[in-house]
This record gives C-alpha cells, sequence and structure tokens, in this order.
C-alpha cells in the first residue's frame, strides 16, 4: 500500500484585532479618524453633539446633553456669567473667546484649559455615541471659542472608550444616561457620598443625569458615574421612553359624530339579523 503525501492547505489569515482597532481609530467614528488624516477644518454634526476640527484636531465639541462652559464657569463662582457673555459677543475668527478671556485676565489659562477640556471630551463622549443617522461634516472655520488646547483624534476617541467601558462596568444599561430618573424604595439603602447625594436628592422623575448636572454646575460624566451607581445600588431607576402614539402629531383624524354612530349600529343589526 502506497501512502501519496498531499500539501496541507495553507492557514487562514487571522484578523488582527488590535491592529484593526487601531486602523479604524477605535472604533468610535471612521470618519472623523479620516477627517484627521485630512487635516480638515470645520464641523462634524452627529445625531447627539457636534465636533470642531482645526487642521485634523479636535477644539471644541457640543452636545444637548452636556453642559457646556457657559454652565461650568460661573457655577462656582470661576468666572461671572456677565463677563462670559460679553467674550461671547466680542469674539470673532480672529479673536476667539478664550483668547479675549486670557488677554483681559479675567481667568488664568490653566483653570480655562481643565474646564475647556472637561467639557469637551463630555460633549464628545454623547457626540460620538452610537447613532441612527450618519454624520455630516461642513468645511469651513473654527470655533468661535478660538484654539486652547487642540485634542488628538486618537486621544478622544481613546477616552470615549475609557468612559463607556468605565460605565458599564459601574451598570451595563445605558439608559440612565438620557432617559429621566425615578427613586426607588430600596430595602437597605447603602452608604453615599456627598456627590452621590446631591444626585440623588434632584431625581423627581423628571430630570435626566444631564438636568442634574446642569442644575449642579457639574460636568456630564461624572453626574453619569453617580447616576449609573446609584442605579446599581438599587436607588434610582430610569423611566423608559414612553410608547410612540398612534397617530403623527398634527395629524386631524376624522371626527365621528352622532350620526355615523347610529348608522354603524344599523349596520350592525342588519347583519345580525341576515
Amino acid at each position: 500500500m502506497t501512502v501519496v503525501g498531499t500539501t496541507p492547505p495553507p492557514r487562514l489569515p487571522l484578523r488582527d484585532r488590535a491592529a484593526a482597532r487601531d486602523h479604524a481609530g477605535g472604533g468610535v467614528s471612521p470618519m472623523l479618524t479620516r477627517l484627521a488624516a485630512e487635516r480638515a477644518t470645520g464641523v462634524l454634526e452627529r445625531e447627539h453633539g457636534a465636533l470642531h476640527l482645526v487642521e485634523g484636531r479636535v477644539t471644541h465639541a457640543e452636545s444637548p446633553y452636556a453642559p457646556g462652559l457657559d454652565v461650568l464657569l460661573p457655577a462656582h463662582g470661576t468666572l461671572a456669567a456677565a463677563v462670559w457673555r460679553e467674550a461671547v459677543e466680542r469674539a470673532d475668527e480672529r479673536n476667539g473667546a478664550a483668547r479675549l478671556l486670557l488677554d483681559a485676565g479675567r481667568i488664568g489659562q490653566g483653570a480655562l484649559e481643565v474646564c475647556h477640556l472637561g467639557a469637551l471630551y463630555d460633549a464628545a463622549y454623547f457626540a460620538l455615541a452610537p447613532s441612527s443617522a450618519p454624520g455630516r461634516f461642513h468645511y469651513g472655520t473654527g470655533h468661535w471659542f478660538g484654539v486652547l488646547r487642540p485634542v488628538t483624534v486618537d486621544a478622544l476617541e481613546r477616552e470615549t472608550l475609557r468612559r463607556r467601558e468605565l460605565l458599564h462596568r459601574l451598570w451595563p444599561d445605558p439608559l440612565p444616561d438620557t432617559a429621566p430618573l425615578l427613586r426607588t424604595e430600596p430595602v437597605a439603602a447603602p452608604g453615599l457620598t456627598a456627590r452621590q447625594r446631591a444626585v440623588l436628592a434632584l431625581v423627581d422623575g423628571v430630570r435626566t443625569a444631564s438636568d442634574i448636572a446642569r442644575a449642579l454646575g457639574r460636568q456630564a460624566f461624572a453626574t453619569l458615574v453617580d447616576a449609573r451607581r446609584l442605579a446599581a445600588a438599587g436607588l434610582v431607576t430610569a423611566r423608559f421612553p414612553p410608547p410612540a402614539p398612534l397617530a403623527p402629531p398634527g395629524l386631524d383624524l376624522p371626527r365621528v359624530d352622532d350620526a355615523d354612530i347610529t348608522l354603524l349600529k344599523r349596520l350592525r343589526d342588519a347583519l345580525e339579523a341576515l
């Protein structure tokens, strides 16, 4: 008996997941990664926020879910609200609000940078959240705030992924991030920190975590951490969104008057008599 040897087929290539993740910019926003490589300037608009870029780096971020500098700076006496409004009104393409505040000595550069970076990462967390609508990029000039300390896209995506993972470890359900929060009645309430007690005091079934962050003058992510820890402790739960209406708002449904009801009854009686 002769045994004929055959050459084994070549092994299929294995996908390098780490390399693929790095190539895709952490898997957060391939469009944002392309814009960084292009060194683009303009604004990337997404479903839950916007990112402003100058030469491929992120200089500012905005989201309706995250308190902005207009809330964070005056909240604890860092900057008077009137001073902030004046800088915003005077800002233009040449002199952004940040440069006006620094040149006038209204705030120290370190304090402004720390607050701005916190607001940027907060808004970017929501802006880069998975969405059902594609993003759109508009080429143009930078944001009226100006360039203070730009952030690379790689750094922004790494921080966004880190925040997602941290919140998932605390409480895997993301609903408390955006839905109204409700108090529960736990059997035994655990000890709370002062920050958590302040958040819990504002939970009323109407406010979201973002609303509470604005009311307290705090960054959004820190409030999300407190909200998820409270949810994990069984002290709060998220209100589910209401069911969609049967008819679109503003659509006038046909009215049924007494004559129509009488006719329908006669038709029913006639059918029953058959």
